[in-house]
């Protein structure tokens, strides 16, 4: 039974495009490099479309659905979007309407599913662009339903059941109900059911509760196809379950993590090396150039707090970087060095607010030199991944934690199609 639904959401898949080629490419680049300090991440489009390409051939059937949330996870919502869309992407989601918004305004045209109910006064921003949004509630269905019918067009809907996760969804008990009520309104169309896993990136009892996870939403869903609801779009599966859990594609997957170049643990890992596809590729670097050199003893501390002496007499580099940035102080106590002239060279003191300071030793290092905090440089790469094991975190919270005031500088884009 479970093997037949999933057959049939994969072959009436009908997650509508309104234009179905990435929209005008016009590289977003909040500053240009080294207008106002030289420190940038530098975007490899080239890498999201990659990936999105790798993933959606692992899923296939499936079709893939690229989370653009929180700004593209650090990346720029909007050149992650086309990138991901040129990568065979066929919908993109985000987490709030401003981030909908934000793409519609890059005239980004296709589906972009709301991952939760929107606030009651953004139900009217949402549904004037064609956001799709995400219903639970009786409450959220009806100012949905309100705001379709007095826009004078039926909206699609996707209704969120929870089976786990605990965080936001309907009540599998409710969903019936709920389900009817949306069938019920005149003004809107039922378009996906879907839920969310919490430790699809597990193994051991996480594994059994995913599994227990999926083997609920197959008896909601044949609960709700044999009461004569239809459904066209199915989906479930983050990247882990959608790596992990070949059961969980249903029609579609929402790969997030995946999608920037970084898996969701060991057993994710595992997972997508025994599946064979093509590796996936890192898509941020964060990169700086020196601005200042001065040689300092062996036995001078650097930097706030005066932490750790210098063990020999060393060429000691100003980097215009700091933990305002999205760099944290933790990585001076996990022993993190950053890559200059394609060598690790180790902080020197505390990462502050606007500037590290880098131990060179007896290197040559002048002002001008490139620096990459994550990324590659000659043989050397230090990944967000290196970072999560010394902050006791996740690549997620990594790229996510990139702050704003750093320019974001494309690279490598898709072609404009029009």
């Amino acid at each position: 039974m479970a093997e037949g639904i999933r057959s049939r959401w994969r072959d009436s898949l009908s997650w509508h495009l309104d234009d179905p080629s990435p929209a005008a490419n016009d590289v977003e680049v909040a500053m240009a490099q080294g207008r106002s300090r030289p420190a940038w991440a530098e975007i490899d489009a080239a890498a999201i479309t990659h990936n999105a390409q790798v993933l959606s051939d692992l899923v296939q059937p499936a079709k893939l659905c690229a989370v653009v949330k929180a700004h593209g996870y650090g990346h720029g919502g909007p050149a992650v979007a086309r990138a991901a869309l040129a990568g065979g992407a066929v919908g993109l989601a985000v987490a709030l309407v401003d981030e909908g918004l934000e793409l519609r305004q890059h005239d980004i045209r296709g589906p972009i599913l709301l991952l939760s109910e929107c606030n009651s006064d953004a139900v009217e921003a949402a549904l004037t662009e064609r956001l799709t949004p995400t219903l639970y509630t009786a409450e959220g269905i009806e100012q949905a339903a309100q705001v379709a019918h007095d826009l004078g067009r039926p909206t699609r809907v996707h209704v969120k059941v929870d089976t786990g996760m605990h965080r936001v969804g309907a009540q599998p008990a409710d969903l019936p109900a709920l389900i009817r009520t949306v069938v019920q309104e005149p003004s809107l169309r039922l378009e996906g059911v879907w839920t969310h896993f919490p430790v699809a990136d597990g193994d051991g009892d996480d594994l059994l509760f995913t599994k227990q996870q999926i083997a609920t939403f197959d008896a909601l869903v044949a609960q709700l196809v044999e009461s004569g609801v239809t459904i066209d779009v199915l989906h479930a599966a983050n990247t882990a379950g959608a790596i992990a859990f070949p059961a969980a594609r249903y029609s579609m997957v929402r790969c997030g993590i995946g999608l920037y170049g970084y898996l969701p643990g060991a057993a994710v890992a595992t997972a997508f090396g025994s599946a064979g596809g093509s590796a996936l590729r890192p898509a941020l670097s964060l990169k700086a150039r020196v601005v200042a050199v001065r040689t300092l003893d062996a036995g001078e501390r650097p930097s706030y707090g005066r932490l750790r002496p210098l063990l020999k007499r060393s060429l000691v580099a100003t980097v215009p970087i700091g933990y305002a940035d999205g760099v944290p102080r933790g990585l001076f106590d996990g022993g993190y060095s950053v890559l200059i002239g394609g060598k690790r060279r180790p902080l020197a003191g505390m990462v502050t607010m606007d500037q590290i300071m880098v131990d060179c030793g007896e290197d040559p290092v002048a002002p001008g030199d490139e620096v990459v905090l994550l990324g590659r440089q000659g043989d050397e790469e230090i990944t967000a991944d290196e970072w999560a094991g010394m902050l006791g975190t996740i690549s997620y919270e990594v790229l996510c934690g990139i702050g704003p005031r750093v320019p974001r500088l494309v690279v490598n884009a898709p072609p404009v199609t029009r």
